[in-house]
């Protein structure tokens, strides 16, 4: 049966409608002015460029200019680690090994663009005479892409920049960090364990920072059932450079014959 016209709808009758798009308004709701007013209108508050539609267009921008500029990137490894890593340290010097090691086996490297660890793997890239991209994100405190960058984009969204790390990635890898690594590597670890992206390795270099880590997702998260084992074995811990890259490699090695003999699943 049809329903009945202005039937009552929650105590109250439902009004008539107007249709704005794909949006409906009814009752209070309904706007007495149509998008074509309001666009040609010059009148009114410039409110509107901090609402959600017009975010919604910013957000598209942001996509479209991270797959344009990154579509003919080769392959690539994202290398992640803490911003506040001074030059000198040895975790610096080892993400600048780092780069210079995946330039040297053809993989481009892709940082946060930032200060730090981003700076020295970018830095190491380009000493190799490799690729070295760096994927920035608007902060309250002013960063900046690093000097070593050769391609830098700049993102307003987290969501929208770790889109760009996971889709032109071979492969992840972790060094010493703060939060922002940390968000990573459990972001790439839930997108491989639920096979929402091709398998690919995740490393996290330096055994003693990582160690702890690693033992609380063994003996409380796998302990509790809260993981399976498998999940356990999508990381590699190593503190070595060559073993890091190394990986990568076999990894890569493994994907190409996949592709070559149709396999689902080569890694």
């Amino acid at each position: 049966m049809a329903p009945e016209k202005n039937r009552p709808v929650g105590g109250r009758k439902a009004g008539a409608v107007r249709h704005r798009g794909p949006v409906q308004l009814r009752g209070s709701r309904r706007d007495g002015s149509t998008t074509d007013e309001r666009l040609l209108d010059e009148r009114g508050s410039s409110d509107w460029v901090h609402t959600d539609p017009w975010r919604v267009l910013r957000i598209q921008s942001e996509f479209v200019e991270g797959f344009g500029a990154l579509a003919e990137v080769p392959r690539a490894v994202s290398v992640f680690g803490s911003a506040r890593t001074p030059e000198g340290h040895a975790e610096y010097d080892t993400a600048r090994a780092l780069g210079s090691a995946l330039a040297r086996a053809g993989f481009a490297v892709i940082t946060g663009g930032g200060p730090g660890v981003m700076e020295a793997a970018n830095r190491g890239a380009c000493e190799a005479q490799g690729y070295s991209i760096g994927l920035g994100i608007e902060l309250p405190f002013e960063q900046g892409l690093n000097e070593w960058v050769d391609l830098g984009i700049n993102f307003r969204y987290f969501f929208a920049r770790k889109t760009m790390f996971v889709k032109y990635s071979q492969a992840f890898i972790c060094l010493p960090g703060g939060f922002g690594t940390l968000d990573e590597l459990f972001e790439a670890l839930t997108l491989v364990q639920t096979r929402k992206v091709t398998r690919f390795p995740i490393v996290l270099l330096g055994t003693e920072y990582w160690s702890g880590l690693v033992e609380w997702l063994r003996n409380s998260l796998l302990g509790s059932g809260k993981i399976s084992a498998g999940d356990i074995e999508l990381i590699h811990v190593t503190d070595d450079v060559d073993e890091a890259v190394r990986i990568v490699v076999e990894s890569q090695r493994g994907v190409d014959e996949a592709a070559l003999t149709g396999t689902e699943d080569a890694w």
